[in-house]
């Protein structure tokens, strides 16, 4: 479809509003067909039963009676109009940017402060959409930035990194590509993103350790510490406890809230999905199952006649092991890296998030914040989701098609 008028045609540029109702298009679009007009664009938007609906075409006849036949047809269903004759024409350019806004709530505040950066930047907003209402409120902007160049997605960034912590909203920033849409990979840490909580220490409170143990994962969480020396401190601790107590740890495992409508959703949608964790295999196997996740990795721990030894067998899934872990996965499934996501919280899982197209630090050490790609901070894994690009509504329909009850799930 052109988006300008011939040589000798003249745009008008046709708005109406009023509270939406069927039949309103039907009425305008017969109006404009007795004109023989060229439809140049089309935009409509429903805001609590407000319907705001523009329509740009060109006319080579009689603006004026265009005009007229217009304003009378929607005066007939009782709706506003404005026509503007001979608009200014001006080039259509593709958005640069998607920023996904989270925050519960949304104040005018912050989401002004938002608005006011980007003027400041000289970024234009093109559009926007609410993708979600619950668990927190979701609005995607599309923006362009005038010189789309490395430099000025840096500062965007960089902006916008700084005002989120200041005004209390996630601001997530992709560029507007083709790939955005096109991951097909999505590896989860495990402890305190997938479940609540930490594994090893629910498992060192078995043996009356809890609180030393805690202390050391605090540390590795926030890069202090090397995670392979402090899982080897941590694990030491487990020596002589029953193997059994794994089967009970892992019974007692909660998800983190949205973490099936998550997977759920993301498997509808074609994703592999998995996990690669520092914790281990004997309590994970549980959830990989529960979940029908595609694939995991994570550490063995040594058993000898029925008790840990506190001692980890084999190669240590540590900051590095991640990444070889994604890439290996990747590579599984014929996936580019840039088509994959990865979410995390500690600083072991920089380098998972570096290696993937995506990287999402989900409540997370300073440590990942600053290298990952967006920051989410509300304990809901599927905001997840609203940043990939799914909206609330679309997966309520897939629930509801399935034969799913959203108060039950």
């Amino acid at each position: 479809m052109s988006t300008s008028p011939g040589p000798l045609q003249t745009p008008v540029l046709i708005t109406v509003t009023g509270p939406d109702k069927p039949g309103v298009s039907s009425v305008l679009f017969a109006a404009l067909t007795r004109h023989g007009v060229d439809i140049l664009d089309v935009e409509q938007v429903v805001i609590r039963g407000q319907l705001v609906l523009g329509a740009l075409v060109a006319t080579d006849h009689d603006a004026e009676g265009l005009q007229e036949s217009v304003e009378q047809a929607m005066a007939s269903v009782e709706m506003r109009v404005e026509v503007q004759v001979g608009a200014e024409q001006r080039p259509v350019k593709p958005s640069t940017h998607v920023l996904v806004v989270l925050g519960h709530p949304v104040s005018a505040r912050g989401f002004g402060e938002v608005a006011r950066r980007l003027a400041a930047l000289e970024i234009n907003i093109d559009a926007i959409r609410r993708v979600a209402d619950y668990p927190v409120t979701g609005l995607e902007l599309r923006v362009s930035v005038s010189q789309d160049t490395d430099a000025a997605d840096a500062e965007l960034r960089s902006a916008l990194a700084e005002l989120s912590v200041r005004v209390g909203l996630d601001i997530a920033v992709e560029r507007d590509l083709l790939s955005r849409r096109a991951k097909r990979l999505i590896v989860f840490d495990v402890d305190s993103t997938l479940i609540q909580g930490e594994v090893i220490e629910m498992l060192a409170a078995k043996a009356g350790r809890e609180d030393e143990v805690r202390e050391i994962t605090e540390a590795a969480m926030r890069g202090e510490l090397d995670f392979t020396e402090s899982l080897h401190q941590r694990v030491k601790t487990l020596a002589g406890l029953p193997a059994s107590v794994l089967d009970e740890v892992a019974a007692a495992m909660e998800l983190t809230p949205g973490a099936r409508t998550t997977i759920r959703t993301l498997k509808r949608l074609g994703y592999r999905c998995g996990v690669v964790s520092g914790g281990f295999t004997a309590t994970i196997a549980r959830l990989v199952d529960d979940l029908g996740l595609d694939f995991s990795a994570a550490n063995e721990l040594e058993v000898v006649d029925g008790h840990l030894t506190g001692r980890v067998l084999g190669d240590v899934v540590d900051r590095a092991g991640k990444s070889v872990a994604l890439r290996r996965f990747a590579e599984s499934y014929d996936i580019p890296l840039a088509q994959c996501v990865a979410v995390g919280d500690g600083a072991n899982d920089i380098d998972m998030l570096s290696t993937a197209g995506l990287g999402i630090a989900f409540n997370a050490k300073p440590a990942l914040r600053e290298v990952a790609d967006t920051a989410l901070s509300h304990p809901y894994l599927d905001v997840v989701l609203f940043v990939l690009g799914v909206t609330r509504s679309e997966i309520e329909a897939a629930d509801l098609a399935d034969g799913l009850d959203p108060e039950r799930i």
